[in-house]
């Protein structure tokens, strides 16, 4: 039975919260696309839907309209979701060889998104071989034999920081997988993979879930999971819809089935091996686990059908990206093109993604580390001696990195301080208001962290280029050497 929320109950969704569309169905913001990850939203807004685990909303939940379809159309929403495939155009991979994604396998129809596999011997496959670990295998075929296999996929343009994901799904019933994923810098959250009907008895069965948590920092050599979780079904999953979802928050991951949890674990029990801490893209797709078989041609063509996927997450009053200036990973500019070869473990700049820029004297004294944190995994470190002449070592964000409204603002930071530093001054430049912001560490309690804040009033919104520099004076350094790390860089509108 299909989901009962419309497409007109989205846009009440949309009048409700903070954002709007333009005629076009595109999103428009008083914030500056830079900001897209990680909103400030409203803590009115509402929709008319909650997560199934949580029905009466009690936690606060607001939908997350550009990463939510109820595939009510004709055809995809191309402003939402990148076809895997379209104009020839592939982002990081064209699937799992022997199969290849194809963008007319992706359908919608009566309600629901069709993602189709297909025997299709006349296709032109790519004539290139895909390594997978220590498989080296080729499109369209296997062991030496025809396997014309085609498929699909769809990936969400927009990413997003912590929430609730959720998809009413039926897998393909067929030697093929359904998989419900995200992805993001360096960091992978598997929700499903799921077969229905697998000629090879392994780790994913037709009735069984596996999830996986996945570790991309270099050399992110396989097996690269973090942590995993499979667990029997009273059912096939390739029989009927359920309703699949993953909570993630700030330090904690949480599974559940139909409603129920089924699985949860926090930042503190597995220590190393949390990495969610990036914003992540949606994945729809289905492909190949040769290491489960080869689909018959007698079973194909076959669907994986999905009647909604939903992402809500909790209102946020910070008004800066906060992977980025929590020192966890780069900051986003979506309104740029995601280049096509991005894999989770570049940590490149380009125009899409952007990192603090330590220059060469500055890199002497300052790193981004992962030996103390206060939120994250990691925290800017700086450690620098006193001189007899001023030294200023600078941490800079990238022009855009702001878009701060007029007003009255709050401006945070969380710093740990060796005990035997002897440092009396931390700065915080705000190039558009051309405002530096002295942080008095004299008095701060050394040995753990300690959140320090100041307001501020700016008589004008940020510029395109407006930008945030943290310096540390050599001379505010009274003797010896000082450390100092510095972590969730924070920026709030005083109401």
């Amino acid at each position: 039975m299909k989901s009962t929320f419309t497409k007109s109950a989205l846009c009440l969704v949309v009048m409700q919260s903070l954002f709007a569309c333009n005629s076009d169905g595109e999103q428009e913001s008083s914030v500056t696309q830079a900001q897209a990850s990680a909103p400030a939203v409203s803590a009115a807004a509402s929709s008319s839907v909650s997560p199934l685990s949580d029905p009466t909303n009690s936690a606060g939940w607001v939908l997350n309209q550009d990463i939510s379809d109820e595939f009510n159309g004709t055809e995809i929403d191309r402003n939402k979701w990148l076809v895997q495939g379209d104009n020839g155009d592939y982002y990081i991979w064209k699937g799992r060889a022997p199969s290849q994604f194809v963008p007319h396998n992706v359908l919608v129809e009566d309600g629901f998104l069709r993602l189709r596999s297909q025997w299709e011997p006349d296709y032109q496959f790519a004539n290139e071989n895909y390594a997978d670990g220590s498989v080296d295998a080729k499109y369209g075929e296997h062991e030496g034999k025809p396997m014309p296999v085609t498929t699909a996929a769809i990936v969400s343009h927009k990413r997003f920081l912590n929430g609730y994901m959720e998809v009413r799904s039926k897998a393909i019933d067929a030697a093929m997988t359904s998989a419900f994923w995200a992805i993001g810098y360096q960091s992978e959250i598997d929700v499903y993979e799921q077969m229905g009907k697998p000629k090879i008895q392994g780790n994913i069965r037709e009735d069984y879930i596996k999830s996986t948590v996945h570790d991309w920092r270099p050399p992110a050599k396989r097996p690269t999971w973090a942590f995993q979780h499979s667990e029997k079904y009273p059912f096939r999953v390739a029989d009927e819809f359920h309703v699949y979802a993953a909570e993630w928050g700030e330090d904690y991951f949480k599974l559940f089935t139909d409603g129920k949890e089924i699985y949860s674990v926090t930042k503190a029990e597995l220590g190393d091996r949390w990495v969610l801490t990036n914003p992540m893209e949606i994945w729809l797709d289905s492909e190949i686990f040769h290491w489960l078989g080869m689909p018959h041609a007698e079973e194909l063509p076959a669907t994986f059908d999905v009647d909604y996927v939903r992402v809500w997450q909790k209102p946020q009053t910070n008004l800066l990206q906060r992977q980025f200036f929590g020192f966890e990973g780069p900051i986003l500019f979506e309104q740029n093109p995601r280049p096509l070869k991005l894999v989770p473990e570049n940590s490149e700049n380009d125009d899409y993604q952007k990192f603090w820029h330590i220059d060469e004297s500055s890199a002497k004294q300052a790193s981004i580390v992962y030996d103390n944190f206060n939120k994250g995994k990691r925290s800017l470190k700086i450690s620098a001696a006193s001189t007899a002449t001023s030294q200023l070592t600078k941490v800079v964000a990238p022009a855009g990195a702001l878009s701060l409204p007029a007003g009255e603002l709050t401006v945070s930071v969380s710093i740990w301080i060796l005990p035997e530093t002897q440092l009396s001054q931390l700065s915080i430049l705000l190039a558009d208001n051309n405002q530096s912001l002295d942080f008095d560490l004299s008095k701060v309690t050394k040995g753990k962290w300690v959140t320090l804040s100041q307001t501020i009033q700016r008589s004008n919104p940020s510029s395109a280029s407006d930008t945030l520099s943290i310096q540390l004076d050599s001379k505010n350094i009274t003797a010896g050497a000082s450390t100092i790390y510095i972590d969730d860089i924070e920026i709030q509108q005083v109401k």
